[in-house]
């Protein structure tokens, strides 16, 4: 390789992490940093093991409320879900796969 040649290393992609502030029924908020909220519609993974309840949680994001904050839809059940629990912003919608397997 010549001086003029530089090598750039595959970098794995950070994670855009929040946590989980307010629990009202089917809606969660989380709070993120304020430089890097998702963007709405964007699917958010909670996954949680406390006191023996697992909990593998998709939500989306629904509404930029200020402060950092997005407003989540729960897409299934959120028994078991307490503040505090990370969220994992996916980067993209919520992914469906249709038609024949």
């Amino acid at each position: 390789m010549s001086k003029s040649e530089t090598t750039i290393a595959a970098q794995p992609p950070t994670k855009n992490v929040g946590h989980v502030v307010q629990v009202i029924g089917s809606t969660f908020d989380v709070e993120f940093p304020e430089d890097s909220l998702p963007a709405i519609l964007n699917a958010v993974k909670i996954e949680s093991e406390r006191k023996g309840i697992k909990l593998n949680l998709i939500g989306e994001v629904e509404q930029h409320i200020g402060g950092g904050r997005v407003r989540c839809i729960a897409l299934g059940s959120t028994d078991g879900m307490i503040r505090g629990m990370e969220c994992v912003d996916m980067g993209s919608p919520v992914k469906v796969p249709v038609g024949d397997a």
